[in-house]
């Protein structure tokens, strides 16, 4: 089956934002453009009142996906752009759509900003239970944010890409996640930024002195850890630049500050399929809350 990018589409600014980034990575990947609208149907004493009368259902079932397929068509005229319009949890219909999906897009306020703010419901729900890639990206996300400014200090999409930032757990690295980040960065014809933060095991932590040979030694063994991890993926992707960062601290933390210089920033996200349910991790949680890029999570094993 050909697989598709595809892009939930609501009407928000943000969803907006999503499915023209999804435009955007549909020609960098050679793949046709899908917007699922997901109508959620409102019960039917709601549904009588004036406000929510046919013309009004009407407006959001049929015309904004298919103005907003139109506008896509225009302004990325090589890309394949289809409506496909549900009905049900738009979280659950997402996920099922994103089955066939090569990316699942959507929209998100809670990036950007000092504090952040609330990834929305369905974002997370969608993030938690499909297991393909999926991107969030926040309002006002535009094409040249994610390029190099151009010779007169003004960010530009015909610069070049800034740097992937990829957020990697040493202890359990994963190669659907490495390999997704390094064709993200070689697609783009970017450096490829590798982050890992990492603390002293408790039995260091807790209850010794202070002791900078063992902060060192330590240190150096997670950085040898973090090369030896990406050692085959730069003999695969010869051509993609990497940079390496290991560093005390809290992943999370390093990640959001290496966002604000990043075209994508890509996190992983274990398959849990145990009692607990569905879970997206502190580190990828807070990613989403944080990073001033859009956010790649990939699902792996």
């Amino acid at each position: 089956m050909l697989r598709t990018i595809t892009a939930g589409l609501d009407g928000s600014p943000e969803s907006r934002a999503a499915a023209e980034w999804a435009a955007r990575e549909a020609t960098l990947r050679g793949l046709p453009l899908k917007i699922v609208h997901v109508w959620e149907p409102v019960p039917e004493p709601m549904a009588q009142a004036p406000l929510l009368g046919v013309e009004t259902q009407q407006h959001w079932v049929e015309r904004i996906p298919r103005e907003a397929a139109e506008g896509l068509r225009l302004r990325h005229p090589g890309v394949d752009v289809s409506i496909e319009q549900l009905s049900g949890h738009p979280g659950t219909r997402l996920s099922e759509a994103a089955k066939s999906a090569e990316l699942l897009v959507l929209g998100s306020r809670g990036m950007g900003g000092i504090g952040g703010f609330m990834v929305g419901s369905v974002g997370l729900s969608a993030v938690a239970h499909t297991e393909r890639p999926v991107v969030l990206v926040r309002a006002g996300e535009q094409a040249a944010d994610e390029h190099e400014m151009d010779r007169s200090g003004i960010p530009s999409a015909a610069a070049p890409f800034r740097p992937v930032v990829l957020g990697l757990d040493i202890h359990h690295p994963d190669d659907t996640l490495i390999e997704f980040a390094f064709d993200a960065a070689k697609r783009r014809a970017t450096s490829l930024h590798v982050v890992h933060g990492w603390f002293p095991p408790p039995y260091y932590a807790y209850g010794m002195p202070v002791n900078p040979p063992l902060h060192e030694a330590l240190a150096l063994s997670e950085s040898q850890a973090l090369a030896e991890a990406l050692r085959p993926w730069r003999h695969k992707f010869p051509d993609v630049e990497v940079a390496e960062q290991s560093l005390y601290g809290s992943a999370a933390v390093l990640i959001a500050d290496a966002s604000r210089a990043a075209s994508l920033v890509v996190v992983g996200r274990r398959v849990r399929r145990g009692p607990v349910g569905a879970h997206i991790g502190h580190v990828t949680h807070a990613v989403l809350h944080h990073s001033a890029a859009p956010v790649a999570v990939v699902a792996h094993g």
